[in-house]
């Protein structure tokens, strides 16, 4: 697959987000300067940053390093699809210097960033480049627009980004340009943070393209459609058994319809999630004889995870997708 561009640099916005904070405006169309816009230099507090679940709260805490302290709204070993805040958590949101979110992924934190109107807010989305559902996918079946009628707004977007390490990174870029903003004085820091992540970053992605340059199948089937981007990326056909939003439930014709998929294309394992119940999973691979093993969606980390950050998650996914698809 071809290397994605990094089409929203940091070297590129931090210029334009520095001429904005010393206007007293934000890209977001803020008229004012929040307290963190002031906060920078020796002695000063540190931002106080909101973030609304785990993906975006590694991003923000890497970028900004020893500049801000970063809240996440969704707890370890909770759906992040499924949240639901405290008034402690929604009362944070309109005092923090900066709120990182996706839209569309958590209702809950959608419903509570409009009633209280945060100074500064990201929205990662623009800077992830979101692909619509099925697009993200080698081969796209209509059981994904089932999610639809789940109770949940994805729009026509899949929101999974992070699971593709260079929309990681442009959404690292997009994080540090957005610090700048808010906080000037450590710009440097925040852009020096933001490069070292992305090479990180970059060097993952060339263990993935390694890793699975050379399998006996690149059909993946998982409990859901979490990992378009990570198909899209190594040229893996993703099949997922339910849609988008993992609290679906399968109908009994579409785990037939997954089981006959799984016959006729030889798949040998079934992926299951942490976060899940290996159910629907175990259902597939008792009826055809596949195997289960897991796969991380890097939603939340826990005692359970198979790795204390997402990058050592992110290498666990390879390995059992070198397993589960026999790569050499």
């Amino acid at each position: 697959m071809p290397y994605h561009p990094r089409s929203r640099s940091v070297l590129a916005a931090l210029p334009l987000a520095l001429v904005l904070a010393s206007c007293g405006g934000g890209a977001d169309g803020d008229t004012g300067t929040g307290t963190g816009a002031t906060s920078g230099g020796a002695g000063a507090e540190p931002l106080s940053v909101v973030a609304s679940f785990y993906p975006l709260q590694y991003l923000t805490q890497q970028v900004a390093g020893e500049h801000a302290e970063v809240d996440v709204l969704t707890s370890p070993g909770v759906d992040p699809h499924e949240v639901e805040l405290s008034p402690r958590q929604i009362a944070e949101l309109g005092s923090a210097d900066l709120v990182v979110v996706l839209a569309g992924l958590q209702p809950a934190v959608d419903e509570a960033v409009a009633q209280q109107s945060p100074q500064h807010t990201l929205d990662i989305a623009d800077a992830a480049d979101l692909l619509a559902l099925g697009e993200s996918t080698v081969e796209h079946d209509e059981h994904v627009d089932a999610g639809a009628d789940d109770g949940h707004d994805h729009g026509a977007e899949d929101p999974h980004f992070w699971l593709d390490p260079l929309r990681y990174a442009d959404a690292a870029d997009a994080v540090a340009a957005r610090l700048a903003e808010v906080d000037p004085e450590n710009a440097d820091a925040y852009l020096a943070n933001a490069e070292a992540l992305v090479a990180e970053l970059t060097t993952l992605d060339g263990e993935f393209q390694r890793g699975l340059a050379t399998c006996e199948t690149r059909d993946v089937v998982t409990t859901h459609e979490a990992f378009g981007y990570l198909g899209h990326r190594y040229d893996l056909n993703v099949i997922g058994i339910t849609g988008i939003s993992p609290e679906s439930e399968p109908s009994p014709a579409r785990l037939a319809e997954v089981t006959a998929q799984v016959r006729d294309l030889g798949v040998g394992t079934i992926f299951t999630e942490p976060l899940l119940p290996p159910g629907i999973a175990e259902t597939v691979a008792q009826e055809t004889g596949a195997s289960v093993l897991t796969l991380d969606p890097v939603e939340g980390i826990n005692d359970a995870s198979a790795g204390a950050d997402y990058l050592g998650v992110m290498r666990a996914n390879l390995a059992a997708l070198r397993d589960g698809l026999v790569c050499s």
